[in-house]
C-alpha cells in the first residue's frame, strides 16, 4: 500500500474521533449531522533517506439538521503526514505562527457618510471563503484578518490612513495597515471605529447580524488571535461564521471544536453599522 493510501486509510479509521468535539457541539445546540463528506487532497511528496513527508489538505463537509432547516458546514485544514519505511509515524495540522508584533492602531476614522451593505459583505465572504482573491496579498500563515477586512471593504466600509501602517485601516499600493491584517490590531481598531460607523460593541452573539464581526482571544491572555465574519444565523439566533487560515464556512461561532480553543477563550462582538 502506498503512503498516500495509508493517509486515506488513517482517516477512514479516525474521522469519528477527530470530529467528536464537533458532534458534541452540535448536540449541545440541538443539531444533528445528517451527512458527512471527507476528502484528502495530496499536495506534494517529499522523500529524504528513510522518511517520506506528504503535505495535504483535509476538506470536511457536514450537512447539519437544525430543527426544520438544513445547512452545510465546511472547513479545510493543512496537514502533514510523516512516514518511515512505509509506516505512518504521525499526522498533524500545519502549525500556524502568530506575529509577536502586536501594535495598536489609531482609529480616528473619517466622518464619511456611507451605507454598510451587509449583503455585499456576506456575498464576498461566501465567494472567497475557500480561496484567495488575487487582488490582495495572501497571508499563508494567518489570513483570517485580511479576509475579514476584505469582506468589510466589499460592504462599503471606507479606508483611511494610507501610507502610515500604524494609522487607520487600509490596503493599497502593495502595502497595508497593521489593522488590515493583524488580528490584535484589528480588534483595537474596531473598538475605536465602530461608533463612527454608527455601529457598536454588543454583549451577546445573538445581537449580531450577517456582516458583523467576532474577535477571539483563545487563551484569554489579552492577545487577540482570530477574527470571523457572521454570514448567517441558526434556529436559536446564534451566528454562523466564515473564516480564513483554516478556511471555514457556516461554522458555529464559539469555535469550541477548534484545537486553538481553550476554556479561557474571550470574545468581542461588533455590530459594524446599525
Amino acid at each position: 500500500m502506498t503512503e498516500w493510501n495509508l493517509v486515506k486509510t488513517y482517516w477512514e479509521d479516525n474521522i469519528a474521533k477527530y470530529l467528536s468535539p464537533t458532534f458534541l457541539l452540535h448536540q449541545k445546540h440541538h443539531k444533528r449531522t445528517k451527512h458527512l463528506v471527507v476528502k484528502a487532497e495530496q499536495q506534494d511528496l517529499i522523500r529524504q533517506e528513510k522518511q517520506t513527508t506528504i503535505p495535504y489538505q483535509l476538506h470536511i463537509k457536514l450537512l447539519i439538521e437544525d430543527l426544520d432547516d438544513y445547512y452545510h458546514e465546511e472547513w479545510r485544514q493543512q496537514r502533514i503526514a510523516r512516514f518511515e519505511e512505509g509506516w505512518l509515524l504521525d499526522d498533524h495540522p500545519v502549525a500556524r505562527t502568530i506575529s509577536d508584533n502586536l501594535p495598536r492602531v489609531q482609529a480616528n476614522p473619517l466622518e464619511t457618510r456611507f451605507v454598510y451593505d451587509r449583503r455585499a459583505a456576506v456575498r464576498y465572504a461566501e465567494r472567497w471563503w475557500n480561496s484567495a482573491n488575487p487582488a490582495y496579498h495572501y497571508f499563508e500563515e494567518n489570513d483570517c484578518t485580511n479576509y475579514v477586512s476584505q469582506c468589510l471593504k466589499a460592504g462599503g466600509i471606507p479606508m483611511h490612513g494610507m501610507p502610515n501602517r500604524s494609522e487607520g485601516w487600509w490596503y493599497g499600493q502593495g502595502s497595508w495597515s497593521y489593522s488590515w491584517a493583524v488580528a490584535h490590531s484589528f480588534r483595537w481598531y474596531l473598538a475605536g471605529a465602530v461608533s463612527k460607523w454608527q455601529g457598536r460593541e454588543v454583549n451577546q452573539a445573538s445581537e449580531l447580524s450577517p456582516g458583523d464581526v467576532i474577535c477571539y482571544d483563545f487563551e484569554g491572555n489579552g492577545r487577540w488571535d482570530h477574527n470571523t465574519i457572521v454570514v448567517a444565523k441558526d434556529s436559536q439566533n446564534q451566528p454562523l461564521v466564515n473564516a480564513h487560515t483554516n478556511n471555514s464556512r457556516n461554522r458555529f461561532w464559539t469555535y469550541e471544536d477548534s484545537a486553538a480553543w481553550t476554556p479561557a477563550c474571550e470574545y468581542l462582538f461588533f455590530r459594524i453599522s446599525d
